[in-house]
């Protein structure tokens, strides 16, 4: 299923996108799409009940906004370095195990809202990332198959970053990775039954039209199943959770001098295979 939330910002309501490419009204089935509702098979049942009966309203889709697919984030949770050609890159060694750093569950926005460029900001870049979505408490997972179910689904990310807040001004990551709006994702929550291989998807991003990643997921150094599973050694993924895991090559750090960094102005599209597509304005903080 193609699970994703629609209307004004804080005010979405719980929407699917059937296989004809039709919007359809989840509010008379379900209050939203949560954790709480990624933890209840009984629910979701009912959920594909009512899409393969063709009960559920049409919406129009014209002008209407798509919000974040997950309501109520909990954690953030990303992973650095995690592909081998934005290693190389950057010029950092491959890791020995995942990096992992956190985002606050409110930079969270939809996928076309707009991207505020932080006051001061030179040093702004891109990344395109696969998120997972955690559909079930885990903590202290064994197996890479225990950690594949707890996972509900996956949805395009971008995991703006600010470089020079990141990187040059101490401290560790946070400064550069949780300025507001720096989490867009979307535009749908993807069950992970749709997903059979998440180490064989296609991630693309686009600045002003010239594509700038053009990866895969197979170059992940950890894949998704041992980045649950690692993650769960240190920390409790509760339903609703998301982990963002890691960007290809192609992000401005990489680049020649002077580095193409983001502007006022500059619009971003970025996509995932069977995910979906994003797009976003940036415009001053």
């Amino acid at each position: 299923m193609k699970l994703l939330r629609v209307g004004t910002t804080g005010a979405e309501r719980p929407a699917l996108l059937d296989d004809a490419g039709v919007l359809r009204d989840l509010s008379g089935v379900v209050p939203d799409i949560d954790g709480a509702l990624l933890a209840d098979g009984a629910a979701l049942g009912r959920v594909r009940d009512a899409a393969g009966a063709g009960e559920l309203p049409a919406l129009d889709a014209n002008g209407l906004r798509i919000g974040p697919p997950v309501a109520r984030v909990g954690k953030a949770v990303c992973i650095g370095l995690n592909y081998h050609d934005h290693a190389r890159e950057t010029g950092a060694p491959i890791p020995e195990e995942p990096i992992i750093f956190m985002k606050a569950a409110d930079t969270v926005v939809g996928p076309d809202d707009t991207v505020l460029v932080p006051r001061g900001s030179e040093k702004t870049d891109w990344e395109v990332e696969l998120a997972v979505v955690i559909g079930r408490t885990a903590r202290y997972l064994v197996t890479h198959e225990e950690a594949l179910a707890a996972v509900a689904g996956y949805a395009v990310a971008h995991d703006v970053s600010e470089r020079e807040f990141q990187i040059e001004r101490g401290g560790q990551w946070d400064k550069g990775k949780n300025c507001e709006t720096f989490n867009p994702l979307g535009p749908w929550l993807v069950t992970a039954d749709e997903v059979p291989d998440p180490q064989a998807l296609g991630l693309r991003l686009w600045v002003n039209g010239e594509l700038k990643q053009n990866g895969t997921t197979a170059e992940q150094i950890f894949p998704v199943a041992e980045v649950v599973r690692y993650v769960s050694r240190f920390m409790t993924l509760y339903p609703g959770d998301i982990i963002n895991t890691g960007t290809p090559a192609g992000v401005a750090m990489g680049c020649p001098d002077p580095k193409p960094y983001l502007r006022p102005g500059d619009v971003v599209e970025l996509e995932i295979d069977g995910l979906g597509r994003q797009r976003q304005q940036l415009k001053a903080a």
